[in-house]
């Protein structure tokens, strides 16, 4: 009866023995696969954060490699702007150039400048003094430039810069075409300043009359003078 009972208590110890065992192997398996997936975080961890740090390296290069090309692109339009300025102001010149040669037609406000001889008095001596003469027309015509005329002509014949008049008795040639009194002077300008030029007191239209030539001004809103014909056209 006694062997019974101590195999029944050996039995028990064996038992509990067996299940610390088991709870004890168990317990080291979950903390040794513990360990393993934490140092298995750390190394992916690890690794996510390289990347990271060699995505902002890489972000902060391209930034600095987009700041240089803006900085690029802004010189190149700054120089383009530059560019078409210079070619403008070419144009601008070249197209004022032709005009000053007479090779394009010009059209805008101005005034009208009409010259015509004297009544001759019958007592006078020098019938000459009557008579428009070349220096007359001069006078106007250059009183019309200085004023800012941009294009002028007498009797429709456009004046260029190589442009000559001459006194031929009652008559004036213009780049070798004669006229005969009136001399209508056709200039295109702003029109109130051109006005006030030649009529300025003591001015050109006072010499005009004080030497008994006939003279007319007319304001116009438009008035077209054509370019200096070719010799080959």
């Amino acid at each position: 009866m006694k062997l019974k009972k101590n195999r029944i208590v050996l039995s028990i110890v064996f038992l509990v023995l067996g299940f610390m065992l088991s709870f004890s192997y168990q317990l080291t398996k979950t903390n040794e696969e513990h360990v393993v997936i934490n140092d298995k975080e750390w190394e992916r961890n690890t690794q996510l954060q390289n990347q990271l740090n060699e995505l902002e390296e890489k972000n902060i290069r391209l930034q600095e490699e987009l700041s240089q090309k803006q900085e690029k692109l802004f010189e190149l339009e700054a120089s383009v702007v530059e560019d078409e300025k210079v070619l403008g102001d070419l144009a601008k010149k070249v197209e004022k150039l032709r005009m000053i040669l007479g090779q394009v037609a010009v059209r805008g406000e101005g005034v009208i400048v009409t010259l015509d001889d004297g009544t001759v008095d019958s007592n006078a001596s020098d019938i000459s003094s009557y008579i428009v003469h070349e220096q007359h027309v001069l006078n106007v015509v250059n009183e019309l430039f200085i004023s800012g005329a941009e294009a002028v002509a007498i009797n429709g014949k456009r004046l260029t810069s190589n442009s000559y008049i001459e006194c031929t008795g009652p008559v004036i040639t213009v780049d070798g075409e004669r006229f005969p009194a009136p001399f209508v002077i056709s200039a295109i300008g702003n029109a109130d300043t051109l006005e006030k030029a030649i009529n300025m007191q003591g001015g050109v239209k006072d010499q005009l009359v004080n030497e008994s030539i006939v003279f007319k001004l007319e304001k116009k809103d438009l008035i077209v003078i054509e370019p200096v014909l070719s010799k080959n056209s």
